[in-house]
């Protein structure tokens, strides 16, 4: 596994050094949320105003990462590649920058309508995000097309994690419909750690998340399956494709589970 992260991180920095940059930006923000977690006492909602800063500077460097990375596969122009990299590195860093900025200033960052500074804040993050996703839909479509410099099971797995994290997306589109994340309840309370699901009611935060890792988790099988089981292409396929199903029937179960005002684990 460390041989195959030093690769991605080796391919991203040479392939796009200005989202390689972003990526180590994030990291060190990282490291400023944890050292804020331990010197900061406020809380926001029941929990440390840096906790959700954290989660996102982790969850966005992952995701640039994973989006620098198969980029690479695909071929595109160098221009092109140019273009959705900047997009997508620099929508995002400016998203989880205005994340990180409410979570310093101790108020919330989404479905925060309390003041028009709050609102446009709130506002600009949902573009950034629509655009995001728009790009993920392009990137459907172009990896049903296109043949990508992976064996095929992986390809396939790709083009699931895409069509999963769309869905995941759209998870995230409910909870800016009801502008709240719980279900059941009013969000804050008790919560498990770092990631503060509600213990007591439903969070549509548990599906969001297993959503948009798909993109990561289901391409990852998919290696781990390649290099462990030699076979056909038509079997690797197969066993792919039951897996991202199960996968997809995880997220729904969770929604579900989340919309019928269920926690996740009760505690």
């Amino acid at each position: 596994m460390k041989k195959y992260l030093t690769h991605v991180l080796s391919t991203v920095k040479k392939e796009s050094p200005v989202l390689y940059s972003i990526v180590l930006a994030h990291l060190i923000f990282v490291m400023v949320a944890i050292v804020g977690l331990l010197i900061d006492n406020r809380v926001l909602m029941g929990v440390n105003v840096w906790i959700k800063p954290l989660k996102f500077l982790i969850s966005g460097a992952i995701y640039i990462l994973t989006f620098g990375y198969f980029m690479s596969l695909y071929p595109f122009s160098k221009r092109k590649k140019s273009i959705l990299n900047n997009i997508v590195s620099w929508t995002l860093l400016i998203e989880i920058g205005i994340i990180v900025a409410q979570g310093i200033r101790g108020v919330k960052s989404h479905y925060n309508q309390s003041s028009l500074l709050d609102g446009l804040l709130f506002a600009a993050m949902g573009i950034f995000v629509a655009i995001n996703v728009l790009i993920m839909i392009f990137f459907i479509f172009e990896t049903t097309r296109l043949k990508l410099k992976v064996e095929k099971s992986i390809q396939w797995a790709i083009l699931m994690g895409w069509i999963i994290i769309v869905a995941g997306s759209w998870v995230g589109g409910q909870m800016i419909s009801q502008l709240a994340h719980n279900v059941g309840v009013a969000d804050g309370g008790e919560g498990l750690p770092l990631v503060n699901w509600s213990t007591i009611a439903g969070d549509l935060r548990v599906a969001h998340f297993f959503g948009l890792h798909g993109l990561q988790i289901i391409p990852l099988f998919a290696f781990i399956l390649s290099k462990k089981w030699k076979t056909t292409d038509r079997n690797k396929i197969i066993v792919v494709t039951v897996f991202g199903l199960l996968y997809a029937l995880w997220i729904a179960f969770t929604f579900y589970q989340a919309k019928q005002g269920l926690p996740f684990i009760r505690l």
